[in-house]
């Protein structure tokens, strides 16, 4: 019995596993080597790997980690004018889980961001679509190599939460040393203005 609750374990921990680096967009290339034996002759060129399948060489290959930053797991939206007042909230964000995959090629390595996260409709919600600002940054110690803000699209309902994937797939930098390097993503809104303003 103990085998068959460890058997289901192993496989909903490899289903999970396998759904994450689908929504990063896991890719491979090809890292094949080839080559004629000399002794017999005979082709020993490897096969390409068939698409979608992960290399032992990207496995192993260096990515930088991911980590929602501090204070920005979490964005409120206020009517105007309502900022602090829970009367007034329109809806409130938040960041659950990120995640990335990296690719390399002549010097430059592509991440691939993602981030699960859920929309909660407050008092003042209404259907439809509301723009949730997520800035996604990459750092090597004091230097910032990427940073863009989205301005996301959720299709919210004024009644229930709404859960959503986002995904940057477009992070290039240059190649980081091995285990330097740090992906963050949060949510991002901006200075806040003074209230006279």
């Amino acid at each position: 019995m103990a085998l068959k609750a460890s058997a289901l374990k192993l496989a909903g921990g490899a289903a999970l596993i396998g759904l994450m680096l689908s929504v990063a967009g896991c890719q491979s290339g090809s890292g094949a080597s080839s080559g004629d034996d000399a002794v017999t002759g005979v082709n020993t060129t490897a096969p390409p790997p068939p698409a979608g399948k992960v290399l032992q060489s990207e496995l192993r290959a260096y990515c930088p980690g991911v980590t929602v930053r501090q204070g920005t797991a979490a964005y409120t939206n206020y009517a105007k004018g309502g900022d602090g007042d829970s009367t007034k909230v329109v809806y409130q964000a938040s960041i659950s889980d990120a995640t990335r995959s990296c690719t390399r090629a002549n010097g430059t390595m592509t991440i691939k961001v993602a981030a699960a996260g859920r929309v909660v409709p407050g008092p003042l919600a209404k259907a439809g679509p509301v723009t949730v600002p997520i800035r996604v940054a990459v750092t090597l110690g004091d230097e910032v190599l990427y940073s863009q803000l989205h301005k996301y699209q959720v299709n919210v309902d004024a009644n229930s939460a709404t859960q959503f994937v986002f995904s940057d797939p477009n992070v290039n930098i240059p190649i980081p040393p091995d285990g330097q390097g740090r992906v963050y993503v949060g949510y991002d809104d901006g200075p806040k203005k003074a209230a006279d303003e």
